[in-house]
């Protein structure tokens, strides 16, 4: 399938690794230009390389915290005028909510909730008059179930997902869309931070850890970016105009719910 994005612009959010990585690649391989931020310089421009190699489209690498207003300039100004926002950011540590501090909580938000509304809000008036616009946030499945031991990214996440919904259903007559795309359980290093807590809060090994986590899944596996960055391309094409404001589940059926 043709998804009808060969020369249009994204930033890609903590793209070097991972699920902004999978997506940048996905959208790469259609053609789309990229401007892709990430903290660590080094791995940063590993993939920048590695996916231009592979796709000939134009890359630039910004090495910044995105969280932060000056980590922001620096990647609107990059990519002023972006037909894609791929909204994404490490999520805060697990812990207990008797141990958290409001400067945990703050954290949490501003990094999960303040930094993609700020980018939603300095991109999407300017896709809405351009008459073409996809907004893809990366959050969580917590926005349909809480997480324990993740109670700053459960808040948070749901915070911007509330945040959004209207927004997105004024832009999508311009052609432009927001939604959410909700990762369970994924092979990332995000996950295997949790899977090493939860080892050493319960005296086992990482190997016992992991292999119970992915059985626990109708799937039997954690996912694989690749796939997580295909469903991001589809949400981002122009077959996708008239999905908006949705929280697409990829967990391999964990969620037990209808809705």
């Amino acid at each position: 399938m043709d998804m009808g994005l060969k020369g249009k612009k994204a930033i890609v959010c903590a793209a070097s690794k991972g699920l902004g990585r999978g997506c940048a690649e996905a959208l790469a391989r259609e053609g789309v230009d990229l401007v892709i931020c990430a903290r660590g310089a080094e791995a940063l421009e590993e993939a920048a390389n590695a996916i231009r190699a592979r796709t000939g489209v134009r890359i630039t690498a910004i090495a910044c915290d995105i969280t932060t207003p000056e980590g922001r300039e620096a990647v609107l100004d990059a990519c002023p005028e972006p037909d894609i926002l791929v909204n994404n950011a490490a999520g805060p540590p697990p812990g207990d909510f008797k141990t958290f501090t409001l400067d945990d909580w703050r954290a949490a938000v501003e990094a999960n909730m303040l930094t993609p509304i700020a980018l939603i809000q300095a991109t999407v008036y300017g896709m809405m008059e351009r008459g073409f616009g996809r907004v893809v946030n990366i959050t969580s499945g917590a926005v349909k179930a809480p997480i324990p031991v993740l109670e700053l990214s459960n808040g948070a996440r749901a915070g911007l997902t509330g945040a959004v919904a209207v927004i997105a259903r004024k832009a999508v007559k311009h052609n432009v869309t927001i939604n959410g795309l909700l990762p369970g359980a994924f092979d990332t290093d995000r996950l295997r931070s949790v899977i090493r807590k939860t080892a050493e809060a319960q005296g086992l090994s990482e190997e016992i850890v992991a292999a119970e986590r992915a059985a626990s899944s109708p799937a039997g596996r954690f996912g694989r970016p690749e796939e997580f960055g295909a469903a991001c391309a589809f949400l981002c094409s122009a077959h996708a105009g008239y999905i908006t404001g949705q929280n697409i589940l990829i967990d391999g059926g964990a969620y037990p719910g209808l809705l």
